[in-house]
């Protein structure tokens, strides 16, 4: 007989037995090693939050409010701000309160929620990188025909394709899960729903949703980092090729900001899931999921506003029409 400290209710499901005991909340574990920590550690996370809906409120605002940033680069990147805002309040805001709590409860139709927003967030994050990767492209190596292809139309239409893509990508693997038996513990060692601890609560053979969500992983994640790797792999090679130093250094500077992202963004997810199952480490998986749900979209902003000068001077020019943000 299961223990019955555990939240779970009796019934039934496709998987099991009618009198097979099934689950239908989760507690999430979060860092419980560091339970003695937990009010600093909960402060610093939460300043790091606000710091991170600053930055990247201001950015989505700036790219909308200034003309001199209307074009192809800083559409893209104002998609990304804004994305940045909901990936990061996806998990933020649950994982302070596990750190409050030392073990925090939520709903199994919570957890699906979560896993499937957070999800298809990283994936239009991965769309929106290749496109603003290939809008750099066309614009060192094809810098005559760079405005004839990177119209309104097209990037509207690559922002709709992410953003779209994105949310449809998760569908089908959240189905899969939702029809997992869950029977056995309902603790999940985790501080969000990640897919890898989900499935691994789990009953029973779990291949039949693992390779089918790791194939739709690779559908939509191989691609666009693909594309992403060529486009800085011709960038790199045109930008080489150009004999006058100044130039060179002038066309490096206008993709190293985002190639710093991307190498951010893609390094911290490669940590937690190129990692094998069989070999697969909760507590190093945490840590890297702390740097990308949490300090990537820190850094962003920061590396926009620090490294570009025309972010800098759009935001100068912001705090002098408003001088109650300069106040605060």
């Amino acid at each position: 007989m299961m223990h019955l400290g555990e939240d779970v209710l009796k019934g039934g499901n496709i998987f099991g037995s009618p009198n097979q005991t099934v689950i239908r909340e989760f507690i999430l574990l979060g860092f419980g090693n560091l339970h003695v920590l937990r009010v600093p550690i909960c402060v610093l996370f939460l300043l790091v939050y606000i710091v991170t809906l600053t930055g990247n409120i201001m950015i989505t605002v700036v790219v909308l409010a200034d003309r001199n940033l209307h074009n192809p680069m800083y559409f893209f990147l104002g998609n990304l701000s804004f994305l940045e805002i909901w990936y990061t309040t996806s998990v933020v805001p649950k994982m302070l309160k596990t750190f409050l709590t030392v073990h925090e409860a939520i709903s199994f139709s919570a957890c699906l929620l979560q896993l499937y927003v957070f999800g298809s967030l990283a994936v239009t994050e991965c769309f929106l990188l290749a496109a603003m990767s290939y809008d750099r492209y066309m614009a060192i190596c094809h810098p005559l025909h760079y405005k004839t292809i990177m119209n309104v139309r097209v990037c509207i239409q690559l922002a709709i394709v992410s953003w779209v893509g994105g949310f449809l990508s998760m569908v089908v693997t959240i189905i899969m899960i939702s029809m997992l038996p869950f029977c056995a513990s309902n603790k999940v060692d985790h501080f969000f729903c990640d897919l890898a601890p989900i499935i691994k609560l789990a009953c029973g053979d779990t291949q039949g949703v693992r390779i089918p969500a790791f194939i739709i992983a690779s559908l939509v994640s191989f691609p666009p980092f693909l594309l992403t790797i060529v486009s800085y792999y011709k960038i790199i090679s045109t930008i080489l090729k150009i004999p006058s130093a100044k130039s060179k250094k002038k066309a490096f500077s206008t993709c190293s900001t985002h190639l710093i992202v991307v190498t951010l963004f893609y390094g911290t997810l490669m940590a937690v899931y190129g990692i094998p199952t069989t070999t697969w480490c909760p507590n190093l998986s945490k840590v890297f999921s702390v740097l990308y749900t949490v300090g990537t979209p820190m850094v962003n902003p920061i590396i926009y506003s620090l490294r570009n000068k025309d972010v800098q001077n759009a935001l100068r020019k912001l705090f002098n029409r408003n001088p109650a943000l300069t106040r605060a």
